[in-house]
């Protein structure tokens, strides 16, 4: 009314009813205030788990988990405990991955070891063979035994493995010829018929040529693995590459010995052949007709094979005949338990000469399944202690790098392992420093254990890592409480058994292992020492 005194009231904005609303409702403590009974400690919720059918009737009150379960049965989610399964075949199979490898990297005595033992125990279970190519310490020994599998030690004085032997691939290439003869006359008898089936003829001559053809690749393959053991070995022994000429001799050499030995080479005949001087070799040395001038081109050759020839360090570990073959029936492990630490060199060549042997043999195998001979088989290789043979000498990188990197379309899986990046970034130049981060970015998964802090920014080129898992990374390394909690429950590290599993840039997923009590007894890497506290084996 137009002149009254009443007063103007203002009406309340939306927000600050909002606001007042808001402060009169209870906190997660109750009602703030003296005497208005707010709680001093709230008791967690409990938390169960189950399947959907199991928890559909407590909606809204459940939250879904996204940890895979595909594959070997690893653990629990070390924040929810939801359970994690996880190889790198099955992943790969499912098509959750690219390749089927793991690279997995952790101090020692985290359980690296473990878990690999605990991933080849369960892909065994799946019929896929396992093949441990080196084991130092030894990881897998009683492992591979449980399982039936073959045990073959290598070392000095231990056993002898012929680097020149080409293993299953000469008796594999006359089963392909024998078998391309068979299949060109099925398809003879079958043109000469005037009542046959003359379009039938067709696919057996293809076989037949397919056979032939897979003949010669095995043995130009069977060549070519001798040629790089060799130059391999004296890279380990000198400390630094053969030149190309020598090469070029090793080839010839080569050759030259499977011409005129109807047995398998080793490396004395191989001397001998140098020695003997054949008009190839001295063509190859540019002798120009002076006897001397050869003499002094193959010197320093021959001396290497004479440090390999049962003379030097290495003994006659490479010089003998093999002692026991691989066999691709059943699960191996090349024992190199008997080699001391000291000796990181001989450790090196003894990798070397394991992996380049398994990597043969499996491909013998598949050769003669693509061509129907054998039933199709997939394998599992692990390769422990990796940074052993890649510090070994000049272009180790390069040929470990030629070993692994067709594990896709020669159906192995393969695990490689060592303890940090350091180990990769301590080679002497930048080439083979990328090569060897190249092992680990062309892995399917990465699965890193305990780190210490120093190597997150070497790890972070290789494979993103937020700053909350570095966190969790660097937490686990810590040795844990100085004190013994007492009775059953032993002092256990913080990352004792966990791992992150990396693929790409998806964030990781941290893993508690969890282990069978039948796998207990397997994976007991300190047997010397329980035997120590118990008083086990006194007399």
């Amino acid at each position: 009314m137009f002149g009254s005194k009443t007063k103007h009231q203002r009406t309340p904005a939306p927000a600050t009813k909002l606001a007042a609303a808001v402060a009169r409702r209870p906190g997660l403590r109750g009602w703030r205030g003296r005497g208005q009974g707010e709680a001093v400690y709230v008791t967690a919720a409990d938390e169960w788990r189950g399947t959907s059918v199991q928890v559909c009737g407590l909606w809204p009150f459940v939250g879904g988990s996204g940890t895979p379960i595909l594959g070997v049965p690893i653990g629990v989610h070390t924040d929810t405990g939801a359970p994690f399964g996880a190889d790198p075949i099955s992943w790969f199979m499912h098509g959750m991955i690219n390749n089927p490898s793991m690279f997995v990297l952790g101090l020692p005595h985290y359980g690296k070891s473990t878990l690999v033992r605990h991933i080849v125990l369960g892909l065994a279970g799946r019929s896929i063979n396992p093949l441990i190519l080196g084991d130092l310490k030894p990881d897998y020994v009683d492992l591979i035994e449980a399982l039936g599998g073959q045990v073959i030690s290598l070392g000095p004085g231990r056993g002898h493995l012929n680097v020149l032997d080409p293993g299953e691939a000469t008796g594999a290439a006359v089963r392909l010829l024998a078998s391309a003869e068979e299949h060109r006359a099925q398809a003879n008898r079958t043109l000469n018929n005037p009542e046959g089936d003359q379009a039938a003829a067709a696919p057996l001559l293809a076989a037949a040529v397919k056979a032939e053809k897979l003949a010669e690749q095995l043995m130009a393959d069977s060549h070519n693995r001798r040629l790089n053991m060799i130059t391999a070995l004296i890279t380990i022994v000198r400390n630094a590459k053969p030149s190309a000429h020598e090469e070029s001799l090793i080839d010839r050499a080569l050759h030259i010995l499977d011409e005129r030995l109807d047995r398998v080479p080793l490396i004395g005949d191989l001397i001998e052949v140098i020695k003997d001087a054949p008009d190839e070799l001295r063509a190859i040395a540019l002798d120009r007709g002076d006897m001397s001038r050869y003499l002094d081109a193959t010197d320093q050759l021959r001396q290497s094979l004479y440090s390999l020839n049962g003379s030097g360090r290495f003994s006659d570990m490479f010089s003998q005949p093999t002692d026991q073959p691989m066999d691709l029936t059943k699960p191996v492990v090349f024992d190199l338990s008997g080699i001391s630490d000291t000796q990181r060199d001989i450790q090196a060549a003894c990798l070397l000469a394991c992996w380049s042997t398994g990597f043969a043999t499996v491909q013998v195998a598949h050769t003669l399944a693509d061509a129907g001979l054998e039933p199709r088989r997939n394998y599992f290789v692990v390769m422990d202690e990796l940074w052993r043979a890649l510090r070994s000498g000049e272009g180790m990188v390069d040929r470990v790098d030629s070993l692994t990197r067709l594990n896709r379309t020669e159906g192995v899986g393969q695990a490689m392992i060592t303890h940090t990046m350091s180990d990769l970034e301590a080679l002497p130049t930048e080439s083979e420093r990328m090569k060897a981060r190249g092992f680990v970015e062309r892995s399917g998964m990465v699965v890193c254990g305990a780190l210490p802090g120093a190597e997150m920014e070497k790890l972070n080129k290789a494979v993103p890592l937020s700053r909350a898992e570095q966190a969790r990374l660097i937490s686990w390394a810590d040795p844990g409480s100085w004190t013994d909690v007492g009775g059953s429950r032993k002092r256990v590290r913080p990352g004792l058994g966990k791992f992150l599993f990396k693929v790409g840039g998806r964030p990781g997923i941290p893993v508690a292992l969890k282990l069978t009590s039948v796998e207990k007894s397997l994976h007991d890497t300190n047997k010397r020492w329980t035997i120590s506290r118990t008083g086990e084996g006194d007399n």
